[in-house]
């Protein structure tokens, strides 16, 4: 519970320690802002400023600093008499965490998935605390406890974090599945239960563990919470002050809500206007570099959409920082032109299977026949690889595009950590400076496991010392009147999920082998730091999975199974840290106490867990064969899982496929690679300091973007870096008066009516519910054709 501060103190606005001096804040020269000082601030967004005027009439420059920025992001005050403990709280909470983990469950068992996110989350938490409070009366015992005073920010933080916690699918479901269906099944269903609960938990524990790295410094802003923040803001300020930002919000939200209508649904060429492909139908060239309107079409290159589902499906443009913009578009374009350069060429073979495809193809495919590869046929009884059948089948082909992904991704990881060793060795180094002689032998004190009397009162000699660290969060400044949550709660929950998680491996005949369960737990604690950085600083992530089945396949050839789980306690491990660190910066940006957080987050990890078990024994027992069939249903469909398993296979004969001398040696060779990349850009900072343009390249960021195009829908690029353009860099710059004002609410307004409308949509017209309603097909609904390209109109 919250340690009890003065109640004068609550209603006052609580500064940092150290007053901002405004003069400061802007750039004189009219320069563009100055987010890289010393190469170890990386540029971060502005957001929510109320008095948005009051700004414009000092400068009008941009903020420079992350301090400086932060301060102005969200308000530094915190009433701590609201009280996040209330009924209301968690009958919401745990109402959303069941709606958004049995959703994601099933979503991801559909042909069509569907995201629960936090913005969504958010909207829903706001009118149901609203009408609970409006409309339960507030008489007698029963009236006070059911509805004890109006609807808070602090409940409506502590809901969402709970639902948010929830609100995913455990990996683990996707490998049980997986062993159910093609590997002989799992002989123990406490055990499946417990290794989707200790999977869950595992990053938790060590992201908790972490928190003082990656949570508490200023630079760790997370950005992809500013909305968020931002919204909960608007909410929960009185009416009087923000009347207009309230009212625009809403009618933003409606708008798109009804706009979306017609690029989802009625009028789906608009999520995909490809001149070219429209100018000339028969160019399969055209198809390839301009298309994009279907899945592993083409590359969407001056594609326009007109569909915020797409462009901001992974991150709106309008919150990204302005640096991760620009090195995200340099890789694009770089990416669009080795992607062609690759497959026609003819590298690899690359014109005999598809332009973009996932799947292992055989030998005997050829331009006009693409004969997918039997993996079944090279594995043994027990599910290892037969190395006699494989010679026999030959090792897989792969598409020049998903091996350009490939390469890239392992020459982006070691050039992440080089960079972020380069340039912020100060905040990763705080991962391991603990690790002195002193702080391990206390590791063999009993005491530090007697979780249960650790209070996480701090002394107000540490308090003051952390006051007094510029480098902390001046919003986390005011989370120490509160008790902290003392770390040795999160080293229980990830000591029991690690010992849970290595007992059930072997009860469910995982083939992993305990020495690989270490190295699996040795990667999570190290990458989470340098990745977990890289995402908070930037507001950008890795898809890390193909990287950790790569290691998995060489340390243990030949078991697919062992992969899949190697990858469950990595990748998903690693996921499940980053949003739950993101999530515990939501807390502290919004003042919800230390053991709140806690207690909210486990509560959620722990439902999600269980109820996404529950859906996937459900479904897969009553939809074996058609989750078996390579083209399922319009309800139901295992492609998720199939291209787990596939994958799963081709990295347990690694070896064979990637190894120097092999076919695809450019995928392992690419590690070193990446050593070397951010080398050239920081030896030119040392020497020129003042040039600004060599600290803000992030190689990392422009590798990993050299291999993006390899899946999907890519029809929405072009309109994602013309938005993030006009915000970040036009309206930043040029007005700033309506940048801190309007941009990340209006952000905010477009996710949140956006999710709306596609949830609905969902179960109305697109099958959720097990009724799909199509749309009357006319010109601007041909379906699998949306954009006229060559190549949907010949498949």
């Amino acid at each position: 519970m919250a340690a009890t501060p003065t109640k004068a103190d609550s209603l006052v606005e609580r500064k940092p320690s150290a007053d901002i001096n405004h003069e400061k804040l802007v750039d004189k020269g009219g320069e563009m802002d100055k987010c890289v000082k010393e190469a170890s601030i990386h540029e971060v967004p502005l957001t929510n400023y109320d008095d948005a005027e009051a700004l414009s009439k000092e400068k009008q420059g941009p903020l420079a600093t992350a301090e400086e920025i932060i301060t102005h992001v969200i308000h530094v005050d915190d009433d701590p008499t609201l009280n996040p403990w209330t009924f209301r709280m968690f009958f919401i909470g745990i109402g959303l965490s069941a709606f958004g983990a049995v959703l994601q469950e099933i979503m991801y068992f559909k042909p069509q998935v569907v995201y629960v996110s936090v913005m969504f989350l958010t909207v829903l938490a706001q009118t149901m605390g609203t009408a609970m409070s409006t409309f339960i009366p507030r008489k007698g015992a029963i009236g006070r406890f059911l509805n004890p005073f109006p609807w808070n920010r602090k409940e409506h933080t502590a809901a969402v974090l709970m639902a948010s916690a929830a609100s995913v699918s455990a990996l683990s479901t996707e490998a049980l599945s997986v062993q159910k269906l093609w590997y002989g099944g799992y002989p123990n269903q406490v055990a499946g239960i417990f290794i989707t609960l200790s999977s869950q938990l595992i990053g938790y524990g060590i992201a908790g563990m972490m928190r003082t790295v990656l949570v508490y410094p200023t630079s760790m802003l997370y950005p992809i919470n500013l909305p968020i923040t931002t919204v909960m803001e608007t909410l929960h300020k009185p009416k009087a002050e923000t009347k207009q930002r309230f009212k625009i919000f809403w009618l933003v939200f409606a708008a798109i809500f009804c706009w979306e209508w017609f690029p989802e649904y009625i009028f789906p060429l608009l999520s995909a206007v490809s001149v070219f492909c429209l100018i000339d139908r028969n160019n399969l060239v055209f198809t390839n570099l301009f298309g994009g309107s279907q899945g592993n079409e083409g590359m969407g290159f001056l594609s326009v959409c007109f569909d915020w589902n797409y462009i901001a499906g992974f991150g709106s443009p309008l919150w990204m920082p302005l640096q991760t913009l620009t090195n995200s578009f340099i890789g694009y374009m770089g990416g669009i032109i080795l992607s062609m350069a690759l497959y026609y060429g003819n590298v690899w073979r690359a014109m005999d299977f598809p332009f973009m495809s996932q799947l292992l193809y055989d030998q005997s495919s050829n331009t006009t026949n693409y004969v997918p590869y039997n993996e079944i046929a090279i594995l043994n009884p027990d599910f290892t690889v037969n190395s006699t059948l494989l010679e026999q089948a030959g090792t897989p082909y792969l598409t020049a595009t998903y091996v350009n992904y490939l390469i890239t991704s392992n020459v982006g990881l070691t050039a992440t950590i080089v960079h972020m060793l380069l340039w912020n060795y100060a905040e990763v180094s705080l991962g391991w400076a603990w690790m002195t002689l002193s702080n391990l032998k206390k590791l063999l004190d009993p005491s530090l496991y007697k979780f249960w009397r650790h209070t996480g009162v701090r002394s107000e000699q540490e308090k003051e010392r952390l006051r007094e660290d510029p480098s902390i969060d001046p919003h986390y400044k005011l989370m120490l009147d509160y008790d902290e949550v003392p770390s040795s709660w999160y080293f229980c929950v990830f000591l029991v999920s690690w010992i849970t998680g290595l007992t059930c491996l072997y009860v469910m005949k995982s083939t992993l082998p305990w020495w690989g369960f270490i190295i699996a737990t040795l990667f999570l604690a190290t990458f989470m730091i340098f990745f977990g950085a890289q995402y908070a600083i930037t507001g950008f992530g890795y898809n890390l999975q193909p990287i950790f089945q790569m290691f998995a396949g060489y340390m243990m050839p030949g078991r697919p199974l062992a992969n899949m789980y190697f990858t469950t306690y990595t990748y998903n491990g690693l996921g499940q840290g980053f949003l739950l660190l993101r999530d515990l910066k939501l807390a502290q940006q919004n003042k919800l106490s230390p053991k709140a957080t806690f207690v909210t987050q486990v509560v959620g990890c722990i439902m999600g867990a269980l109820l996404n078990y529950v859906m996937m024994i459900t479904i897969v027992e009553n939809q074996a064969t058609i989750l078996k069939s390579a083209e399922g249903t319009n309800i139901w469909s295992g492609a998720q899982i199939q291209q787990f398993n596939t994958l799963a296979i081709a990295w347990s004969i690694a070896p064979k496929m990637f190894s120097i001398g092999a076919r695809y040696q450019w995928v392992t060779v690419a590690y070193l690679v990446g050593f070397l990349a951010p080398l050239p850009f920081y030896i030119m900072h040392r020497y020129f300091p003042h040039q600004r343009f060599w600290s803000y390249i992030n190689t990392a960021i422009i590798l990993w973007y050299l291999g993006e195009l390899f899946v999907g829908l890519n029809a929405s690029l072009t309109s994602y870096y013309i938005l993030g353009a006009f915000g970040q860099f036009y309206l930043r710059r040029y007005r700033p008066q309506w940048f801190v004002k309007w941009n990340y609410l209006i952000s905010a307004a477009l996710d949140g009516g956006t999710q709306v409308m596609v949830f609905l949509a969902t179960f109305a017209v697109f099958g959720g519910s097990g009724n799909s309603v199509p749309f009357p097909a006319w010109a601007g609904n041909r379906v699998n054709n949306y954009d006229y390209c060559a190549y949907n109109a010949l498949g």
